[in-house]
């Protein structure tokens, strides 16, 4: 899997102050709106996704496609929202934003125990441990943006370790989800990196 948000020369003092106070009504109601909808699809196509690999050990294309496209979108709604990025998040699944790379290589050969074991302890296994980590991750990470804020704010710039560790969050919280999901088949490792 590869996935960055490119670290902007200066960042717009007034879309900043424009997200802070009015992001949840322009940009999450219109979005997650949409992305509920498309949410429960992907979450359908998940569950037969599980038993056709299970039957025929192969990640439909169009499923796969689509599941890869519906973590674009939230990938470019979070960047927006947690200041990563100035520019509006792109509505649609086949929309891509200039900035941010997010692309998982499609496998052919998927080992059918994998899956059956992911699907059954996958939460035991993998959503426990990685979650536990996040959450402290995260939490570092919201600290970062409320100071990031401050001295994007003040200086019209975003600090690059800072924006380097938040994009490194969203990457290691994308990875578990690509796991769970299928699309990927390497266990995520416990890094931002």
């Amino acid at each position: 899997m590869k996935f960055d948000i490119i670290h902007q020369e200066s960042y717009s003092r007034g879309q900043l102050l424009l997200r802070a106070f009015f992001g949840w009504l322009y940009i999450c109601i219109p979005h997650m709106f949409c992305l509920i909808f498309i949410g429960m699809a992907s979450g359908i196509l998940q569950f037969i996704t599980f038993w056709i690999i299970l039957f025929t050990g192969k990640f439909p294309v169009d499923f796969f496609n689509f599941q890869v496209k519906v973590l674009r979108w939230q990938t470019r709604v979070n960047a927006s929202i947690l200041n990563l990025m100035d520019p509006y998040p792109e509505f649609g699944l086949e929309s891509m934003q200039e900035g941010i790379t997010l692309d998982i290589p499609y496998q052919d050969d998927i080992s059918r125990s994998d899956v059956l074991i992911r699907g059954l302890f996958g939460v035991l296994y993998v959503g426990i441990p990685h979650i536990f980590c996040l959450i402290f991750r995260g939490i570092a990470s919201d600290i970062l943006i409320f100071i990031s804020f401050w001295a994007v704010l003040f200086t019209g710039k975003y600090p690059s370790s800072w924006h380097k560790f938040n994009v490194g969050t969203l990457r290691w919280g994308i990875r578990v989800n690509a796991y769970l999901a299928y699309l990927t088949h390497e266990y995520p490792p416990f890094s931002g990196k």
